[in-house]
């Protein structure tokens, strides 16, 4: 019988999701692909992958999906990875480069524009290449690691700024050529228009795939990453040519990998904030797939 496919995103953020299916007891049992998040869901609507974890917003724009039980990427107030970056203060700007890796978050850009700052910019998709995109764009969407690293490089030079903003000069962050950035983390200017948590992505499969036991797997592999989260900070560290400890705080403060009853409402009002701004197709129920009756056992 062939190994069920699973498409991951190459994040740090979803090393613990995958740790048990990497490292732990459960390695080898599935087939495991990485690649960026939009790609991700490309696989799972094409039925290359046979579970993803995709955008939240793709849950939505594929039909006939159900969501893994109480897992997610979410982030309950401000998340470090995904930034907006901008020449001018936000309010002021007229075009946004969004980086093409994505699709929740340049749903969630175009949400706060319209909703949070008021604007009406001209959007464009782009390759995660910030020094490019803030040449031919006002400000730009840029998420993962390129922008964890620049928001800790950042992080040792800002000032407060209005609207929420972070304030630096580009030379302080690797981009001379920009005397001054705004920078805005894009979970906490949802947390300033709604109050809610943002879920960033979901694990998502087709209904006769995600049965109770995939689910448990799926716990037990996350409870495994969380146990283990010195040795994944550590790679990562190496892998990335940053702090260990730095990245430890991000992961266990500005990641949240829970569907809690908080992050189920702040994911109800994304679709709703989605769907005024005619960014789905139409509004669809969550659907949540049938955890197992027995609690996933956690691998230390």
């Amino acid at each position: 019988m062939s190994k069920l496919r699973i498409s991951v995103v190459q994040y740090l953020n979803t090393a613990p999701l995958v740790r048990g299916f990497t490292h732990g007891p459960l390695e080898d049992k599935y087939d495991l692909s990485f690649t960026v998040p939009s790609q991700c869901a490309e696989a799972l609507r094409t039925r290359a992958a046979d579970v993803a974890i995709i955008p939240a917003i793709e849950y939505q724009r594929i039909p006939n999906l159900v969501i893994l039980p109480d897992l997610s990427i979410s982030s309950k107030e401000r998340v470090r990875s995904l930034l907006v970056i901008a020449k001018v203060p936000i309010r002021q700007a007229r075009s946004i480069a969004l980086d093409s890796s994505s699709r929740s978050t340049q749903a969630l850009t175009k949400i706060l524009a319209d909703a949070r700052w008021l604007i009406s910019p001209e959007f464009s998709e782009a390759a995660p290449n910030l020094a490019a995109m803030l040449a031919s764009s006002d400000a730009a969407l840029l998420i993962g690691d390129p922008a964890l690293r620049l928001a800790l490089a950042a992080e040792q030079h800002v000032s407060p700024g209005r609207d929420g903003a972070l304030v630096c000069s580009g030379a302080q962050v690797g981009l001379p050529q920009i005397p001054r950035l705004h920078i805005y983390d894009v979970v906490h200017e949802w947390w300033q228009l709604t109050e809610r948590p943002a879920v960033l992505a979901v694990w998502a499969a087709r209904p006769e795939i995600a049965t109770p036991e995939l689910a448990a797997d799926f716990s037990a592999s996350l409870a495994f990453g969380l146990a283990h989260l010195p040795e994944i900070c550590a790679e990562a560290a190496r892998e990335l040519n940053l702090p260990a400890t730095e990245l430890s705080l991000y992961l266990r403060t500005n990641i949240d990998y829970s569907l809690d009853p908080e992050n189920f409402k702040g994911l109800t009002e994304y679709f709703a904030q989605a769907a005024r701004l005619n960014l789905i197709p139409q509004l669809s129920p969550i659907n949540i797939a049938t955890a197992s009756p027995i609690p996933a056992k956690r691998s230390a």
